[in-house]
C-alpha cells in the first residue's frame, strides 16, 4: 500500500492533544482588533476542541496525526 498524504493546510491548522482531541485556533484574532470587546479578545486567546462531528472530516485530512 502506498503512503497516504496528508493535506498541508490541516496539517498547518489543527493539532492533537495528549488526549488524542483536536485543537483549533479561534477565528477574528489578527486584524481590527479595537473594535472588539475585551472579553472577545482574551477568549480568543485561547484553543477551541472541535466538536466530534468536525473532528471526523478533519482525521481524514490527517492519516497520521500531526505530532
Amino acid at each position: 500500500m502506498p503512503k497516504l498524504k496528508t493535506k498541508s493546510g490541516a496539517k498547518k491548522r489543527f493539532s492533537l492533544t495528549g488526549s488524542g482531541k483536536l485543537r483549533r485556533n479561534r477565528a477574528r484574532h489578527r486584524h481590527n482588533l479595537t473594535k472588539q470587546p475585551k472579553k472577545n479578545k482574551r477568549a480568543q486567546r485561547r484553543v477551541a476542541i472541535l466538536t466530534p462531528g468536525d473532528a471526523a472530516i478533519v482525521r481524514r485530512f490527517l492519516p497520521y496525526g500531526t505530532r
